[in-house]
């Protein structure tokens, strides 16, 4: 009796819902397949061996010139380290909690310390350690896993009714702000250009896999 009543609990549950609307899973899987691309790219032909390649040396410079400002030198590389990308996933899991954006929170959660983690511990020793460099950067790649979250997240939310060109709005600034944090990274010569693309690459990478793969499980719960 308490086995039929807890299937018929479990059918009439609602399932969790899909974070990308059908029509932009195969541009996230085309982006997706670039950020893979990028990194091995990069770590193969631009990444200087204890120098900087030609590509940083013909960019790097120009950042330094153009980006002086000495507040935002000072601010931005603190925005970027783990525990204020960590409290600011945290801000977003509790945000989706309270709109009931289960399937939200679960990606925030999951996308971004896997993002990390896997710059962290994974590509520095094992890429760019051999390379001699510290590539990728760690905090392109935890910024631009939060604002590649942030992106799936007002795709097409369910319950929020938010106009379609404040959702574009707020997902550019999201990118601007990762964007600043990785340039600042280069203007104060803690990483490369290419340490920086790099960490955006599998930053945005691993949230847009998380999310896809989200939605496979979840299509196929709801055909169950």
């Amino acid at each position: 009796m308490q086995l039929t009543t807890l299937r018929r609990a479990a059918s009439l549950a609602p399932a969790p819902e899909p974070l990308l609307p059908a029509r932009l899973r195969r541009p996230a899987a085309v982006l997706l397949a670039a950020c893979v691309t990028v990194p091995v790219v990069l770590a193969v032909h631009f990444v200087g061996r204890g120098q900087p390649g030609w590509l940083d040396s013909a960019i790097d410079p120009r950042i330094t010139d153009h980006w002086s400002s000495s507040a935002l030198n000072q601010l931005l590389p603190r925005l970027g380290r783990p525990k204020p990308v960590a409290l600011m996933t945290l801000v977003l899991v509790v945000a989706c909690v309270a709109t009931r954006g289960w399937s939200g929170a679960v990606l925030a959660a999951v996308a971004v310390p896997a993002a990390t983690g896997l710059t962290e511990y994974v590509l520095k020793p094992y890429v760019g350690g051999p390379l001699d460099a510290a590539f990728p950067s760690g905090h392109a790649t935890g910024m631009f896993a939060l604002a590649a979250v942030w992106a799936v997240l007002l795709a097409e939310p369910p319950r929020l009714r938010v106009p379609a060109a404040v959702r574009v709005l707020l997902v550019l600034m999201a990118l601007a702000l990762a964007a600043s944090v990785a340039v600042t990274m280069v203007a104060i010569g803690a990483h490369t250009f290419t340490d920086a693309l790099a960490g955006a690459a599998v930053g945005a990478g691993v949230a847009l896999a998380c999310a896809l793969a989200f939605d496979l499980v979840t299509s196929r719960a709801r055909r169950a």
